[in-house]
């Protein structure tokens, strides 16, 4: 995103967020969460994630395998008002029905669509009737759309056709400015050149993500992706490269779920499988000689009997505190729960 005042302190990327509350060892243990109203940019799952996360009571958490410094940190939350703002309408957004659905579970949660920018033009009626989706989540959405507020203590507001233009401030977040767009039926927005206010005193930034070339491998720079069918890398003449696969964002791009993710990945595993016998011939037939090989380059290496001994040590800190599991953040926690 790439607006006056991004920078500013209390402007954050939501990737760091997101790896903080699921406890990413390489992030600070804290995370700042005096900002009553909050903006969030985007309009995929990852902004309702974000927003979801700021507006769920703390408790409602114990249920996962939130880690104990993230919900100590949640605890201290004080959003109140959670803004989304996404350029487009409601049939261009880019929530899964799932997603946004759980948005109003908590009875402790308002959800708040505005009315203003609620814009069906005609590729979104095309969208509606074609796609099952797409019907859903629209039909969700109505439903909170001037829906009478509760007592509920925290409030989520959906605002479409809003597209960020300047983060407001001088030495922190004060505020974010939208500029008002509107749909030109064909599911593109035009800016209108009025403007919208709104204080916050944080925002996170839910848009942009791109994967990383990397070297010698084609890059598909207008998708952010390496080319490939399937999970199989293509050349720049378009033949697949002898073992060479990818799997994830970097083969589809940054859509889906983590079910969206396995099954990719299955694909492409399937077809590694038949490509076997035409594959390479290792240079050492040994199963060991890749942690080997790793050992003699000071690389530790975590076995699958290790990865059970934490997690048997994760289940019994839960068990402890009357829950399913408690994740361990520290690395180096992790690391001596997997020695035993």
């Amino acid at each position: 995103l790439d607006v006056p005042g991004v920078d500013l302190p209390g402007s954050h990327g939501a990737a760091d967020f997101v790896s903080w509350y699921a406890g990413h060892p390489d992030v600070p243990a804290d995370w700042p969460l005096e900002a009553r109203e909050v903006a969030v940019i985007g309009a995929g799952n990852v902004a309702l994630d974000v927003a979801r996360m700021l507006a769920k009571p703390a408790d409602e958490q114990l249920v996962t395998e939130i880690a104990d410094n993230v919900h100590q940190g949640l605890a201290l939350n004080q959003a109140r008002d959670i803004h989304v703002f996404a350029r487009r309408g409601p049939a261009q957004i880019k929530f899964t029905p799932m997603e946004l659905r759980e948005l109003s579970h908590s009875p402790e949660v308002d959800v708040i669509v505005h009315p203003e920018g609620f814009e069906i033009d005609e590729a979104s009626q095309q969208a509606i009737a074609g796609n099952k989706g797409v019907r859903l989540v629209v039909d969700t959405l109505l439903k909170h759309v001037d829906a009478e507020p509760t007592d509920a203590s925290r409030r989520i507001h959906l605002h479409l056709c809003q597209a960020p233009v300047e983060v407001l401030g001088e030495d922190r977040v004060e505020g974010l400015r939208t500029e008002i767009t509107e749909l030109q039926g064909d599911g593109t927005v035009r800016g209108t050149g009025r403007y919208v206010d709104t204080p916050v005193q944080a925002v996170y930034r839910a848009v942009g993500y791109r994967s990383s070339q990397l070297a010698d491998l084609p890059f598909d720079q207008a998708d952010g992706v390496i080319p490939n069918a399937e999970g199989r890398v293509l050349d720049l003449d378009g033949t697949p490269m002898a073992g060479t696969y990818v799997t994830g964002w970097i083969k589809r791009g940054p859509i889906g779920l983590i079910g969206h993710t396995k099954s990719d990945a299955a694909q492409t595993v399937a077809h590694l499988l038949a490509d076997l016998d035409q594959l390479p011939a290792p240079e050492s037939s040994d199963p060991d000689a890749l942690i080997t090989h790793l050992a003699g380059r000071g690389v530790e290496v975590v076995t699958w009997d290790a990865f059970e001994r934490l997690d048997a040590h994760e289940v019994a800190l839960g068990q402890a505190a009357g829950r399913e599991r408690i994740k361990v953040v520290p690395r180096e926690e992790m690391l001596r729960a997997s020695r035993g």
